[in-house]
């Protein structure tokens, strides 16, 4: 397998989960402004979507969407415990998946394109700032992940996003929650690892 991805990007989440999951892969960096990868080929020859990240499979085939190719590795690899064994649990862990998607990833776009005035992306960054105090209470309980007691790849998801929060003048020491969780998953093994191949350690 090879994960098509850009360094620090929400392409981070599923190159976590292929670390936590222990599979054996290749990683390879595009340019998204050219729309070519490290090797000089054409990205969206392979991804027509023309973003990032992508997973191209062992059988040729082509897997888009970062909470799609997360979820694909740990099913893929039940022994690594990525998912929880029972349906609501599962299900929990695609509702935090598409609430980082939906509500917190998508809250960053106006704050990185240069398009938008001051106005919109202060109303867009009031916005993000009630996500983010919403993930807030929700660790307020004392949990160490945010599903079912154990790391998921909602956790992989999380952790890239709240990276993004300094280039945006948002300081999560006012989040004192967060900002142990995102300490406590970056120790990890495989975050680390993840962190040193895409150059961000």
């Amino acid at each position: 397998m090879k994960l098509y991805y850009k360094a620090g990007a929400c392409s981070l989440a599923p190159h976590i989960v292929l670390r936590e999951a222990g599979e054996t892969f290749e990683i390879e960096a595009v340019d998204l402004a050219t729309k070519k990868t490290a090797s000089g080929a054409d990205f969206t020859a392979l991804n027509p979507k023309g973003y990032i990240p992508a997973l191209l499979l062992d059988d040729g085939s082509l897997l888009t969407e970062g909470a799609a190719i997360s979820l694909y590795v740990a099913e893929k690899n039940p022994a690594a415990g990525l998912l929880p064994a029972d349906a609501l649990g599962r299900a929990r862990v695609t509702e935090m998946l598409l609430f980082i998607a939906t509500e917190l990833h998508k809250s960053f776009s106006p704050l990185f394109n240069p398009s938008f005035d001051a106005a919109a992306k202060e109303t867009a960054k009031g916005l993000l700032i009630r996500r983010l105090d919403f993930t807030e209470k929700l660790l307020a309980d004392g949990r160490d992940y945010l599903v079912g007691g154990s790391f998921t790849p909602a956790d992989a998801y999380l952790f890239t996003v709240l990276g993004w929060t300094g280039f945006v003048g948002i300081d999560l020491a006012g989040f004192t929650h967060l900002s142990a969780y995102r300490a406590r998953i970056a120790a990890r093994p495989a975050v680390q690892a993840a962190l040193k191949a895409e150059g961000l350690i």
